[in-house]
């Protein structure tokens, strides 16, 4: 069984070939395709995590499609002075599935 975690957006994330992960967007290439840093490599019995050989180690990973997260209400409030506030925020997210870790 060979899996990775990887860099994905401000989080790590383990990956084998075909697991599909949404991750905070990044850009692909023109052909669609994007290439995630991996952090650790289990390859059966071994497992790598120095910064040589995982320099060396490629995760691809294909784009599925761009979304955005739920809406998330951020509210403040200071009680006698009259001072409220209130805001929303989605995430920008992007949805990828992993092709190859070589």
């Amino acid at each position: 069984m060979v899996y990775a975690v990887v860099r994905a957006g401000g989080r790590q994330e383990k990956v084998e070939v075909g697991t599909i992960v949404t991750m905070d967007r990044i850009k692909a290439d023109k052909d669609g395709n994007v290439e995630l840093a991996a952090v650790l490599l289990v390859d059966g019995d071994t497992i790598t995590s120095d910064a040589k050989s995982l320099a060396k180690v490629k995760v691809t990973a294909e784009v599925l499609g761009d979304l955005r997260g739920p809406k998330i209400v951020i509210q403040k409030f200071k009680n006698k002075t009259g001072y409220k506030k209130r805001q929303g925020h989605r995430q920008e997210l992007t949805r990828v599935k992993v092709t190859g870790i070589k």
